[in-house]
């Protein structure tokens, strides 16, 4: 009886000791050199019915940083990367002004998307769960600026993330979804001169 009940025990330790967590998550996201996709991104806000869609495509590239492509409602190009933002004016990209909680959440947006834990620790608690090809991570403010602008982050991903969700203080959201990404094509010189500029 007590082999049976050590036996027990063990099987059930066994999924404890294989579960998914946030260095194996890191790992994952941070393994594609670069990433094609297309988004769509809902911005709920209290005052309208309905959400204000845009769509459009991302090119993310390790030790590079973000293109940011919107296409619909209006075409406008930003690079995001550890710098700050630039907005494509022309034939030149003009630096944006780092204003505190703005530059946050973009600093938070290419940490979650290049799979950056260590650096989400520091703003926030982590709380993981599911899988390599099914995960889901949860966001919790520590910080006090970023307590201001978020009650939570939700992220969901597979191999890559897959969709994101930004619940505001004041009661508006933005739900992001990365559609169609692709780690297999390289960067195209025009790609690879939007970054080097």
């Amino acid at each position: 009886m007590r082999r049976l009940s050590v036996w027990l025990l063990l099987c059930c330790l066994a999924p404890l000791a294989q579960a998914f967590d946030l260095q194996q998550l890191s790992d994952q996201l941070a393994r594609p050199e670069v990433i094609h996709g297309q988004f769509i991104q809902e911005k709920h806000l209290r005052a309208l019915p309905q959400p204000l869609t845009s769509k459009g495509r991302f090119v993310l590239a390790k030790n590079h940083g973000l293109l940011w492509l919107l296409q619909t409602p209006l075409q406008q190009d930003y690079r995001i990367t550890p710098q700050g933002i630039a907005r494509r004016d022309g034939n030149t990209w003009q630096m944006l002004p780092n204003k505190s909680a703005g530059a946050e959440q973009n600093r938070l947006f290419l940490a979650v998307l290049q799979g950056d834990s260590s650096g989400l620790q520091r703003d926030f608690e982590l709380s993981l769960s599911g899988e390599p090809q099914q995960w889901k991570l949860t966001l919790t403010p520590r910080s006090v600026l970023l307590k201001q602008v978020f009650n939570q982050i939700n992220i969901d991903g597979g191999e890559l993330v897959q969709r994101i969700e930004l619940l505001e203080t004041q009661g508006d959201s933005t739900v992001l979804r990365m559609l169609d990404a692709t780690p297999a094509q390289p960067l195209s010189e025009a790609e690879q001169h939007d970054f080097a500029e």
